[in-house]
């Protein structure tokens, strides 16, 4: 059973909004790599708002997963792409995927 995921809030800088959508595009190949991230969706709440939503089955897989190339390609990108992300620790009580 997953147990826990992360949501990340991304508001787009005026004007950045294409080249957000297309550094999240790009995450995916980092994310492919992660064996303990189990699945990964980049989505897009309205015209500016974007976010990343992804879920783990421990908080090891969830810290690894922070710690990772996507995470470390947040921090230089802050200010020059997006803002300041809002990154959510949730945790999981049932789920529903495929086997």
């Amino acid at each position: 059973m997953l147990t826990k995921a992360l949501l990340v809030r991304l508001e787009a800088l005026p004007g950045k909004e294409a080249e957000l959508a297309e550094f999240l595009t790009r995450a995916r190949s980092i994310v492919m790599e992660e064996p303990g991230t189990v699945a990964w969706f980049a989505i897009r709440f309205g015209p500016s708002t974007f976010g990343v939503y992804d879920v783990f089955p421990d908080d090891e897989a969830r810290d690894a997963h922070l710690a990772g190339g996507v995470g470390q390609a947040l921090g230089p990108n802050t200010g020059v792409l997006f803002s300041e992300p809002q990154v959510e620790k949730i945790d999981i009580i049932a789920d529903k995927i495929p086997s």
